[in-house]
């Protein structure tokens, strides 16, 4: 069973996730807005801004700082790739 939301980010009908990817109101909002094909956006962004800016996911500001540009990518003006990123061919 497929479960269809009308993306937030990607503005057209997609299929959703399978579940909340968060526990709490975020991953419910996630979930009812956003499809898997712009979740998978995400983490992909979230893997390089991990990488660039070499976070330890044990560090509570480092959670936070990935939380809030989550919420920017996937529901505001978009986050933004660290300064001098160049995406490896």
């Amino acid at each position: 069973m497929t479960h269809k939301v009308h993306c937030a980010k990607l503005n057209k009908e997609a299929e959703g996730l399978m579940h909340p990817p968060l526990p709490g109101a975020m991953g419910q909002k996630i979930y009812e807005q956003i499809s898997s094909e712009a979740w998978q956006m995400w983490l992909n962004h979230q893997t390089m801004l991990i990488n660039e800016y070499r976070l330890s996911m044990i560090d509570p500001k480092a959670r936070t700082f990935l939380m809030q540009e989550m919420e920017k990518f996937l529901f505001g003006s978009g986050s933004e790739k660290p300064a001098g990123f160049i995406p490896k061919e």
